[in-house]
């Protein structure tokens, strides 16, 4: 009795099971690129930039001059839909110089991307975030003290890109990042050109 009534529930959650299976075995061949279909153009990418940094706008005795430095910065991102997506990205300011002080920075940002197309090729598109970084400087000088700091600061920038293929593009980009000196905060400004990668 007890055994009958057992094979009879396990016969049913085997039915229940079976069913489901054997309807996504039948619609297979017409919905298996469904679920990946709303992902075109929106794949995750990773990127390097190469550049020119200048300091503050001005070169005043209270902020970086503008000696030139070339920065460099690893970034992945993904994108929600087509016009919205996020960024991180790792960056190395390189040299920064204060009259006879020299300093070099580093952080990690954090950004909210916005995205339009203009053409087929062409796009532009805006960032929006926050950076940790960290400094160091060798020697103490006016409004920038020796030693290291480190804190979060804004972050903005945005840029226009080309597409060679779907999924290899170019990107020309300004960007503004608030790093943390000994001194108070400065805006670290650069202009860079890279190459980005959607896998």
């Amino acid at each position: 009795m007890y055994a009958r009534t057992l094979l009879c529930i396990a016969s049913g959650f085997a039915a229940a099971f079976a069913l489901p299976a054997s309807a996504q075995t039948s619609t297979s061949t017409t919905t298996v690129a469904a679920p990946y279909s709303w992902l075109q153009g929106q794949r995750p990418y990773i990127g390097l930039s190469l550049g020119r940094i200048r300091g503050g706008a001005e070169c005043a005795v209270t902020s970086i001059t503008c000696d030139e430095t070339r920065p460099a910065q690893l970034y992945a991102g993904t994108m929600v839909n087509s016009f919205w997506g996020a960024e991180i990205g790792y960056l190395q300011s390189g040299r920064l110089l204060q009259g006879g002080t020299e300093g070099r920075s580093q952080g990690l940002n954090l950004s909210l991307v916005g995205k339009a197309r203009v053409s087929s090729a062409w796009g532009v598109y805006g960032k929006l975030g926050t950076t940790y970084s960290r400094t160091e400087s060798s020697l103490p000088g006016a409004g920038f003290a020796g030693g290291t700091a480190q804190g979060f600061g804004l972050s903005f920038g945005g840029g226009v890109s080309y597409d060679f293929t779907p999924r290899l593009s170019a990107r020309l980009e300004f960007e503004s990042n608030d790093f943390r000196f000994g001194g108070g905060r400065d805006p670290v400004r650069s202009t860079s050109l890279g190459l980005q990668y959607r896998y």
